[in-house]
């Protein structure tokens, strides 16, 4: 008070002064600390670009190792049996191994037995203010739909089967589960059929996303009893090389006897297609309830997991969703 007492004005243009350096000192503090939050967005970033690039190197190596296989048991690949039965000691699946690690965690959701699926890097999806969860085959059992939207209250969920009227009880039984459900007794196929007289009414799944209005699907359940091969072809041929529109999916995959895709030549021309599009099986669950069920039969289903490794989405990118092109 002195001070100001015998020098008013001196005292106003210190104060000033002070509160001046006070505001430039925070602003750029706040400016480093940008700057510092870019630049750890930017290594996180590289690093995970880093573990997604080696590890599909060791896909590469998977690659070459199932041309080996063919070699031992075809040679050629007209020349495998998917299913032997004269000794040998291999079944398809062996040459299409989950051989691509997720590099995020890993965990198996919904019901421990049929029904439960492996997912990855949920963790980065529940978090998001909006996501989308496609779901073909319903069957009457929802507890993986169910246990995503439970984990992820941002997501929206739509369902496909014309086999049943609803999804199972897991989630018509809950209120807030089933406000953020929409059902459709539709099919999923190769071409658009849904004319008065089809029966049941059938839909690509590029289609289906354009009447719904979405760009992207964050997680793709696919149990259609047979149908996911042409359905998926299609969808993948739809994009002319371009990054599929989805982050991972779950996929049940039936080669049953007297199916086309039960010749090797075909499965393997099939499975090549997903890998192109930039899928790569994280996990693998043969069937064996199925082989249970049904004593003396071939392993013929099983249950595969995809991380898609190309595109920009929370698994494979550390940058916001907002910064990220659609």
């Amino acid at each position: 008070m002195a001070l100001y007492a015998r020098h008013p004005r001196f005292t106003v243009i210190l104060l000033i002064l002070i509160f001046i350096s006070l505001v430039m000192f925070a602003s750029d503090s706040e400016s480093l600390s940008s700057v510092r939050s870019v630049a750890f967005s930017r290594s996180r970033d590289a690093v995970l670009a880093e573990v997604l690039a080696s590890e599909e190197v060791y896909y590469e190596e998977m690659v070459q190792r199932r041309q080996q296989l063919i070699k031992k048991w075809g040679p050629t690949p007209d020349k495998v049996d998917p299913f032997p039965s004269h000794g040998e000691f291999y079944t398809l699946w062996d040459f299409f191994l989950p051989s691509f690690r997720c590099p995020h965690r890993v965990e198996r959701v919904g019901i421990l037995g049929d029904g439960g699926k492996w997912v990855c890097g949920l963790e980065r999806i529940a978090p998001k203010r909006e996501c989308t969860i496609y779901s073909f085959g319903v069957n009457g059992e929802s507890s993986f739909e169910a246990d995503l939207m439970k984990a992820a209250p941002g997501c929206q969920l739509y369902g496909y089967d014309f086999s049943v009227r609803s999804f199972g009880p897991e989630i018509e039984e809950d209120r807030d589960l089933k406000s953020r459900s929409h059902f459709f007794s539709y099919a999923l196929g190769s071409e658009d059929k849904h004319s008065v007289a089809d029966d049941p009414k059938t839909y690509t799944l590029r289609t289906l996303m354009e009447l719904n209005g979405h760009d992207f699907i964050d997680i793709l359940k696919v149990d259609i009893e047979g149908n996911e091969f042409d359905s998926l072809s299609t969808f993948i041929d739809s994009f002319n090389g371009e990054p599929l529109p989805f982050g991972q999916i779950q996929l049940e995959v039936h080669v049953y006897p007297g199916s086309v895709w039960n010749e090797f030549p075909k499965f393997l021309a099939w499975w090549e297609k997903l890998e192109a599009a930039g899928l790569r099986p994280f996990f693998s669950e043969p069937n064996l309830v199925y082989i249970n069920l049904v004593r003396g039969a071939r392993p013929d289903l099983i249950e595969y997991s995809f991380i898609n490794i190309r595109g920009d989405h929370e698994l494979v990118s550390n940058r916001p969703p907002s910064s990220r092109s659609s």
